[in-house]
């Protein structure tokens, strides 16, 4: 369960606690904001299936999109970082055309 948490500032609070409180996150692969809810997902960036652990949150939209263009081997041997993802002339074209739709956009 998710707490809401008052953003205004006090005395006494930690300027670095404020700023994390109000930082937007924002989707790795597209740079859209990324709004919580079902517009949302989990994304190994090498997939579980290849020994992968780390996770992060990205538009779901952005990960069918990846699952679609790449098999999990390419995504653990070749494709494994937010950089070599995004310079796939595929991803690329996908990029341009998702950031001029709504953060909630699920296609």
């Amino acid at each position: 369960m998710v707490s809401k948490r008052s953003l205004r500032w006090k005395e006494g609070d930690d300027a670095e606690e404020i700023a994390a409180a109000q930082t937007i996150a924002l989707c790795p692969l597209c740079g859209r904001e990324l709004v919580p809810g079902d517009s949302v997902d989990e994304h190994h960036l090498t997939p579980r299936s290849q020994g992968g652990r780390d996770k992060h949150l990205i538009h779901k939209v952005c990960h069918r999109k990846i699952h679609q263009t790449f098999k999990p081997r390419e995504l653990a041997r070749q494709f494994n970082s937010w950089t070599a993802l995004q310079a796939h002339p595929e991803i690329e074209k996908f990029i341009e055309w998702v950031q001029k739709r709504p953060n909630e956009f699920l296609g």
